[in-house]
């Protein structure tokens, strides 16, 4: 009987983590995506001619229900940046984690994480039809549980000091959302299941030798 409770306290956490982890509220309505881009004009990321805004609303009226990922292509300067708050010049990488340090947890917070962050390491190759390329710093690939969380997280306010500090450091970026055709790498869904399975099967070996015991 211990072992029952084992399992279902395992499955009882992964119900819990899918509760978090998944949209179980569908697409949004026409009239959220109303209420939101009335909220997001209103807002420092409606005004301040870096977001496009009509794309935005496209994208939120197109809505599935289903978690995408955004590709963020970012160039970091490469010299001391003024610190939106002091003015005293800083690396770019500390100035960016003005922004991260309050991002990220709102993020996580909705489901979300980064899915895969990477730095270039070399030149272009296979590259054409680009008349200028800037010399691209990193990529991040962020996962969003649904568009109604990435509306949320723009329109949220405690973010409109906070885009200075990304707009410092980053002289140039582009970002548009995708959905992966092939997935080698597990994601969160696999391996947490696979931990708790681990992690119960573990328990239940350690009550067998207790009573064996």
């Amino acid at each position: 009987m211990e072992t029952f409770y084992v399992w279902a306290a395992a499955l009882a956490v992964y119900g819990l983590f899918l509760a978090w982890y998944v949209n179980w509220r569908g697409p949004l309505r026409p009239a959220e995506v109303d209420a939101f881009m009335a909220r997001i004009s209103a807002t420092d990321a409606g005004d301040n001619g870096r977001n496009e805004l009509e794309t935005l609303r496209r994208f939120l009226s197109a809505d599935d229900g289903r978690e995408f990922f955004m590709l963020n292509v970012v160039r970091m300067a490469t010299q001391d940046v003024p610190d939106p708050v002091t003015g005293q010049p800083r690396p770019p990488r500390e100035v960016m984690a003005g922004y991260t340090k309050m991002f990220m947890p709102a993020l996580f917070a909705r489901g979300g994480h980064p899915a895969l962050a990477a730095r270039k390491i070399g030149g272009f190759f296979d590259t054409w039809g680009m008349e200028d390329s800037p010399e691209w710093s990193l990529i991040g690939y962020m996962r969003y549980r649904s568009r109604r969380d990435l509306a949320i997280l723009v329109c949220d306010p405690r973010f409109s000091g906070a885009h200075d500090f990304k707009y410092a450091a980053m002289p140039q970026t582009f970002n548009f959302p995708t959905r992966p055709m092939i997935m080698t790498l597990a994601g969160p869904k696999v391996w947490v299941a696979l931990m708790l399975a681990l992690g119960a099967a573990l328990a239940q070996v350690a009550l067998l030798l207790a009573k064996g015991g």
